[in-house]
């Protein structure tokens, strides 16, 4: 899958709740790992799958961001599922400062030097 995201990745720890309806149309709830966040999506990590284009509503804190689920592959731990947030709807750091957050460009590289 190539990446299409102009804006930065930042990487994050903290559990959020997500909501979706099944196939069925019953509503569905489960605590997810929240991976990485941008300002278009983001990355979570649940024990179970989401369906390919299933609309998903992460529940944080104080507010909600609605989605789509954009991907969703199992890696050895859980299902990880790419969330892009619907239009109009943006994440911001004021809105939402997830408990563990790291912005990885600022990671700096140390010199070989002795």
């Amino acid at each position: 899958m190539k990446e299409r995201r102009t804006e930065t990745r930042l990487l994050c720890a903290d559990l959020v709740e997500v909501e979706w309806k099944d196939k069925s149309g019953r509503k569905r709830r489960s605590v997810a790992n929240l991976e990485d966040i941008s300002q278009s999506g983001a990355c979570l990590q649940l024990d179970l799958s989401i369906p390919l284009q299933t609309a998903v509503r992460i529940r944080y804190g104080r507010g909600d961001l609605d989605g789509k689920v954009r991907y969703c592959v199992y890696r050895e731990i859980g299902y990880f599922l790419g969330i892009e947030f619907e239009p109009g709807q943006k994440w911001t750091e004021r809105a939402f400062k997830p408990l563990h957050l790291f912005d990885p460009r600022r990671m700096t590289h140390q010199s070989d030097a002795p």
